[in-house]
């Protein structure tokens, strides 16, 4: 099994600090969220007792982002899982979640190969900065997922601002085109 299969291990110690076993050093919950954002699964452990706190973990680093203002959950979601938690044996949640979530990878992984997929739009102008338009609202549609497969954070630079002229400007054009054949 390759190393970006495995789960990377980070340790708590005693002090709660966190270690990164791949690069012998310490990090933080942003640095675990970031490994996270790129597609990488985690497991974080008491070093003491062996136990597994990457539930736990996780939950607070999605709080964070929460009392951020980063709304990731709306309200009714939220409540949909506080009311789970009350159901005896937890209720279909889980399961639900789970399989919505490996539905959309799913589906975001085909979509993606669709549009790169030799199709006659790809030779009109902008759909290379169009394709990245899509793949940055994917990036923002499942940031902090588990296994999100989107852009990493520096491939969503490249669309700027001179970019979104440049779409604008081809996708006027466009229209004109579409109009006249009409």
């Amino acid at each position: 099994m390759a190393d970006k299969e495995k789960p990377l291990l980070i340790k708590r110690y005693a002090s709660r600090r966190l270690y990164n076993t791949e690069t012998s050093d310490y990090v933080t919950l942003e640095d675990i969220a970031g490994f996270i954002r790129k597609g990488r699964e985690v497991q974080i452990v008491d070093l003491k007792s062996g136990d597994d706190l990457t539930r736990q973990y996780l939950l607070q680093i999605i709080a964070e982002h929460e009392s951020r203002g980063e709304n990731v959950l709306p309200v009714n979601v939220l409540n949909d899982l506080v009311r789970s938690y009350m159901l005896p044996g937890g209720g279909m949640m889980p399961q639900f979640l789970q399989s919505s979530f490996e539905m959309l990878r799913e589906n975001q992984a085909k979509m993606m190969k669709n549009m790169s997929a030799i199709n006659p739009m790809v030779n009109l102008p902008g759909f290379e900065a169009l394709k990245a338009q899509q793949e940055a609202f994917m990036k923002a549609m499942t940031s902090g997922w588990s296994g999100s497969t989107g852009p990493q954070p520096d491939q969503e630079e490249e669309t700027s601002g001179e970019d979104l002229a440049e779409i604008k400007k081809q996708l006027a054009e466009l229209q004109s085109k579409l109009s006249k054949l009409k």
